[in-house]
């Protein structure tokens, strides 16, 4: 299995983790945008981030990570970082940035907002949290993200290469373990680094991490690295935008093109297909009038 995430409890410290390997789909999923290197690397740590973070979503959810830059910070080289995980572990991202983005961590993201929203697909209550970029990394960013808006002891390590991104997270449960169990645990994993953490599966790395303690390894779960656009969710789009707003592009242009931001996959419309869209749309909600 080449995307997975991999649950696992070191069962004598009542610590869980999870971890992550993605290593297909890379290339059809992001290669439609030239990414600088800096910030190719930073994408990967937030997609490798993801699905640890979304390791409990059930029930039709989908999740959100959002990097927001500062609208103060107008010259600030990155715009805009999104992910976006559902219950199945279906993953996407991407990044909005300025030419010649380059730069560590807080060069790229400080000053901005680093947002998590949990929104179930058939309504619900909606769940954010947003956070102040703090930190000299992404995976220190979490660990304060958790801290202030779950209360929960965490430790995380993101990898990313061009062909692999990876990521660790540990969890303390804290009706199972004590404070030692906990920084033994802690201490351990610090010692890990992003050249051993891509280098090493994830079996062999829990293995060599904790040789002295119990650790167990569940089913891993699949990863699926693609886009989740559709002709469907398009043709919503365009009919929350209404016909007054895409007048103009069909008497410019005849049709209406749409390119998605993630996989760069497009949409056409022709003027017709575009009235006969809004026609059916109208036709349905007088029949739900009548009903």
């Amino acid at each position: 299995m080449a995307n997975r995430l991999l649950p696992f409890l070191i069962e004598n410290r009542g610590v869980r983790g999870f971890a992550v390997e993605i290593t297909e789909g890379i290339p059809d999923l992001l290669g439609w945008r030239q990414y600088p290197p800096d910030v190719l690397r930073l994408l990967g740590h937030v997609l490798a981030a993801t699905p640890l973070l979304a390791a409990d979503l059930r029930n039709e959810t989908r999740l959100n990570l959002q990097f927001q830059g500062s609208a103060q910070a107008a010259a600030a080289p990155l715009k805009l970082l999104v992910s976006q995980i559902d219950q199945n572990l279906q993953l996407r991202g991407m990044a909005k940035f300025e030419p010649g983005a380059e730069g560590d961590f807080q060069a790229l993201m400080g000053g901005g907002t680093l947002a998590c929203l949990i929104e179930p697909r058939s309504g619900g209550e909606r769940y954010q949290a947003l956070v102040e970029v703090l930190g000299d990394s992404l995976s220190e960013a979490l660990e304060i993200y958790y801290a202030q808006s779950e209360q929960l002891r965490s430790l995380v390590r993101l990898g990313a290469a061009p062909d692999r991104f990876v990521g660790l997270m540990l969890q303390r449960l804290p009706e199972n373990s004590s404070d030692d169990d906990w920084v033994h645990v802690y201490h351990l994993a610090q010692t890990l680094h992003e050249p051993e953490l891509l280098a090493t599966e994830a079996e062999v790395l829990l293995r060599r991490l904790f040789a002295e303690d119990r650790v167990r390894v569940f089913e891993p779960r699949p990863i699926q690295l693609q886009c989740q656009c559709s002709h469907a969710q398009i043709s919503a789009m365009l009919l929350g935008l209404g016909e007054d707003e895409l007048k103009p592009l069909l008497v410019e242009r005849g049709r209406v093109d749409v390119t998605c931001e993630f996989c760069g996959k497009e949409y056409g419309y022709r003027e017709v297909e575009v009235r006969e869209l809004f026609a059916a749309a109208q036709a349905q909600a007088a029949e739900h009038r009548l009903q």
